[in-house]
């Protein structure tokens, strides 16, 4: 049973912060009486951070990835690498995979991955705008770096078929990364290695 709060703002910011991924009740009563001590100007700034990011964020128009702009700084760089093409789940690989410094061509965030008992099939990721882009004249190699999860394994399978018309080398990282790993919970050392030895797709797959 839930303990009953005092006052009703006092449980309705619980009952939010408790909803964030994570944090029970007794996190989120710390947190919300944390901010009651905070001088008002700290708790608006924070509530406008929040408000600001989800009022004014962005997908960036070629690669998905979330930017303040139209076009991400990645690829709006124009000293990356434009011949390559890396497909990640979601931002969180993104900022992995650019801290191990050894990688510099451009991304496509799929927005998650092929996953049929949540719902998620392929309209509901990035699929038909990376086709578009593999067919583009710069792009050469396509690389996989999904989770080496059940769904993840799925995914790239599903991508490389789809990918195969298109004529581009279609690699994936090296196996590095253990089976059932997600790409920001691997260290950047191995991260690392496993892009620079990263395989032609069809000798790697196992699905």
């Amino acid at each position: 049973m839930n303990q009953h709060l005092p006052s009703r703002l006092l449980e309705a910011a619980v009952n939010e912060f408790s909803r964030l991924p994570g944090v029970g009740r007794k996190t989120a009563l710390r947190l919300v009486l944390h901010l009651l001590r905070q001088p008002n100007s700290d708790v608006e700034r924070f509530g406008n951070a929040l408000i600001n990011l989800r009022q004014k964020i962005n997908y960036c128009d070629e690669c998905k990835n979330i930017t303040d702009s139209a076009v991400c700084d990645i690829c709006a760089d124009k000293k990356r690498d434009r011949s390559v093409i890396m497909i990640v789940e979601d931002i969180r690989d993104v900022i992995a995979i650019e801290g191990t410094h050894q990688y510099r061509g451009l991304y496509h965030v799929l927005g998650g991955i092929l996953s049929p008992i949540d719902g998620i099939g392929p309209s509901q990721l990035n699929v038909d705008s990376l086709i578009n882009r593999a067919n583009g004249e710069d792009v050469e190699e396509l690389v996989m770096a999904l989770s080496t999860t059940m769904e993840g394994e799925t995914t790239s399978y599903y991508l490389y078929k789809k990918l195969q018309p298109t004529g581009k080398k279609v690699t994936a990282i090296a196996r590095g990364i253990s089976i059932g790993g997600e790409l920001e919970y691997t260290d950047e050392v191995t991260l690392g290695r496993s892009i620079l030895n990263r395989t032609l797709y069809s000798e790697n797959k196992t699905v």
